[in-house]
């Protein structure tokens, strides 16, 4: 009985470190995540709005040949 309750123990510590270690690494790659994502939002901001190729405002057609 004693060495069930130890090894359910050494089991759920092995569990609990391996994820910390895990944990550990998902958040040491959060700086530069969020490095990138201002690089992008400030590149946006300069830049200005895109707008796509289908959403230009279409001058309305006078019937003049030049249209054409």
């Amino acid at each position: 009985m004693e060495v069930q309750i130890i090894v359910g123990i050494l089991g759920a510590a092995g569990v609990i470190s391996a994820f910390m270690y895990a944990l550990k690494g998902l958040l040491d790659q959060l700086p530069d995540l969020i490095r990138s994502v201002r690089l992008v939002l400030d590149e946006l901001r300069r830049t200005g709005p895109t707008s796509s190729p289908g959403s230009e405002e279409r001058r309305p057609s006078s019937g003049s040949p030049d249209d054409l």
